[in-house]
């Protein structure tokens, strides 16, 4: 059984202490596949790192977190372009597989929204460029990422709405826009209602993910997490769509296949 985390930050500082058995554990249950997505410059040589230890395993992202998205907004916007092009024109050895995670996030601050939008479009058309998806980070912002969405719709515009957390109307509004659903930790919370109508939407519309160190599933909720708790979060939509673990794993990393072409 083949599992992908399509979104975890396994470079993150809280796992500098057990990096690699952190790592092995989830390779151990069958996570072999993990999709790392950037928030800044900052941490660019750390994903490089753990890129270069797992070089079978690892597969990087490049982008501008929105709660990232300041004052220097346009000098990490150019340091994601300039990423971009060095290793997709054949600079370095390795590759990019999406621009991600981007998007727009009001929770913490709405100061700069104006600033987010633009630099969530700059990089939808930066991906579109490289012909690459997108990983959208939306919180409290679905009417303001869907605005953007809809300006850039089209056939070169995919990817996967990251840590899912909207309705049943969000989530065919999503899916319209060629986007996969990333189903994380918040699936078996008790409070987290996407669980309530998700047997209504197709496996083939849906992609495992961690956001590890962030958001860990039930019963770790509130700790650190991690990408081998992707069987918590499996386990929870075998019961969901009533069908076997095996069956999910190989539709979602199918799924996951078809959104980053590896």
């Amino acid at each position: 059984m083949i599992l992908t985390d399509t979104h975890t930050h396994i470079y993150s500082e809280s796992f500098d202490e057990d990096q690699d058995q952190m790592m092995q554990r989830a390779i151990e249950i069958g996570v072999t596949r993990f999709f790392v997505p950037s928030i800044d410059s900052t941490y660019t040589n750390a994903m490089y790192n753990i890129e270069s230890k797992y070089p079978e395993n690892v597969f990087l992202m490049m982008g501008l977190h929105p709660t990232h998205v300041k004052e220097n907004y346009k000098d990490e916007l150019k340091h994601v372009g300039d990423e971009l092009e060095k290793r997709l024109n054949g600079d370095l050895s390795k590759t990019f597989y999406a621009v991600g995670e981007i998007g727009i996030d009001l929770y913490w601050d709405k100061t700069f929204l104006l600033e987010q939008k633009e630099a969530f479009r700059y990089q939808i058309q930066l991906a579109k460029k490289y012909k690459l998806p997108i990983v959208i980070h939306c919180r409290e912002s679905f009417e303001e990422v869907f605005e953007v969405l809809e300006s850039e719709k089209g056939e070169d515009l995919f990817g996967i709405f990251h840590c899912f957390t909207g309705t049943i109307e969000d989530a065919h509004r999503a899916i319209g826009y060629n986007m996969k659903l990333g189903i994380g930790g918040v699936v078996t919370f008790k409070n987290g209602k996407i669980d309530r109508f998700l047997d209504q939407i197709s496996l083939h519309h849906i992609v495992l993910e961690t956001d590890a160190p962030y958001l860990a599933p039930t019963p770790y909720r509130g700790k650190r997490n991690e990408s081998s708790y992707l069987m918590n979060i499996l386990e929870k939509l075998s019961e969901v769509y009533q069908k076997p673990i095996e069956e999910i794993a190989a539709i979602t990393t199918q799924n996951s296949k078809d959104v980053f072409g590896v």
